[in-house]
């Protein structure tokens, strides 16, 4: 095995010096920080080499956007920091565009097997973005780690902190896992870390997050069109949005589909939402599935609604009436929930929402024990236009019909 050491600054000159490419396999790469950008030798390294390390007590300072597609059989090995610099003109000019929901990303990683670990940690230098986002709702903010038509990935044991924007986004990605990250968005400001998600995932089939802890200001786990084969497992999420499946059918002429999803063990405080379908209706919208969705066993405290659907999305009571959501969903199980809401919604506690015309089907609960705060009274359990099964569905009586 040829192990090179090597500066941020000088890698280049090593990497011909002792040529290194084509990668003939084998090859390790120590990176340490230079003075200046850091990025564009972390690429060539990763680029170059099998295994790239980045040792404890180094930071790497990332000011140009960094494209690791393309790549077969990776390691990179997280010890130390990567740190992306707070130059904000620069990010929103250059930072890759994605199309969808209009965002950009600092770093996309994609190709096939690649294992991304070690412990480090990846930093945002959020708070600017916070504070600039405070007075302009249209800014531009990066993604953290973008994983882009890629197959094969893991990555594992990493802290991610104070993203711009989004965490993770898996866009058209396949047997992407994550295990055992620390997310953490935390203003120091009276600014709150806005649309700080977790994981966002779009276009992606057989995507594992598990064993994770989440301090964020918008979705824990947000599942996009066209999501299949999902499995969102073992999580503590604090202050967050929920775990979402959605939303779905905002964009006229386009198909949403996601199925065949599972979230089990999730421990959900000072939250938005527990588990959430949500959809929209009205004139001038889309139109999909949602298939085959199960929300088992979730601890929460202090969620504004600890489950919910809401098949009405942004959409006011009379449009939901005239114009039905063309996102249906059958075949959801919601099992095994305790907890308490915040007393936000009074004594609600779990709402399904559901458009008229027979737009939900086959919606199942069990075993469901949520209170809220003694100040509200007793639970109440509400719900519309669908015909509820399980040993829980007494608590939601008879659903209203609009």
């Amino acid at each position: 095995m040829r192990i090179l050491f090597l500066t941020a600054l000088i890698v280049g000159r090593l990497f011909s010096a002792r040529g290194a490419a084509p990668n003939t396999g084998d090859v390790s790469c120590i990176v340490t920080a230079s003075s200046g950008d850091d990025g564009p030798a972390f690429v060539d390294a990763v680029q170059r080499c099998d295994s790239v390390t980045i040792p404890r007590e180094t930071t790497l300072s990332i000011a140009t956007r960094m494209n690791m597609t393309g790549l077969k059989d990776k390691n990179i090995n997280l010890l130390g920091t990567i740190k992306f610099t707070s130059n904000m003109p620069y990010w929103i000019n250059n930072g890759f565009p994605f199309e969808f929901q209009d965002q950009i990303a600092f770093w996309i990683v994609g190709g096939k097997n690649i294992l991304i670990n070690g412990g480090g940690t990846i930093d945002g230098s959020g708070q600017v973005w916070y504070d600039a986002f405070a007075t302009n709702s249209t800014l531009l903010r990066p993604i953290l780690l973008t994983i882009y038509q890629a197959t094969d990935v893991t990555i594992k044991n990493i802290t991610m902190i104070n993203s711009p924007e989004w965490f993770n986004f898996v866009n058209e990605g396949k047997n992407v896992v994550y295990d055992g990250i620390n997310i953490s968005a935390l203003s120091i400001s009276k600014n709150l870390a806005k649309n700080t998600d977790g994981w966002d995932i779009y276009r992606s089939d057989s995507v594992s997050i598990m064993n994770s802890n989440i301090n964020n200001g918008d979705d824990c786990v947000s599942l996009k069109p066209n999501s299949t084969n999902v499995i969102a497992s073992d999580l503590y999420c604090n202050g967050s949005h929920g775990i979402s499946v959605g939303s779905l059918g905002q964009y006229a002429g386009v198909y949403d589909i996601v199925e065949n999803f599972t979230s089990t063990n999730v421990q959900m405080y000072n939250a938005q939402n527990g588990a959430r379908i949500k959809a929209f209706a009205g004139p001038g919208v889309g139109s999909g599935i949602v298939k085959n969705i199960s929300f088992g066993f979730f601890t929460e405290g202090n969620v504004d609604n600890p489950l919910i659907v809401d098949q009405c999305y942004m959409t006011n009571a009379t449009e939901c009436t005239a114009y039905p959501s063309n996102v249906y969903i059958q075949d959801v199980t919601f099992s095994n929930f305790k907890g308490t809401s915040s007393g936000k919604m009074n004594s609600v506690v779990a709402s399904l929402a559901c458009s008229p015309d027979a737009r939900c089907n086959n919606i199942s609960v069990n075993d469901i024990s949520l209170e809220p705060p003694s100040k509200d009274g007793s639970a109440t359990y509400s719900c519309q236009n669908l015909n509820i099964t399980g040993n829980a569905a007494y608590l939601f009586g008879n659903c209203t019909a609009t």
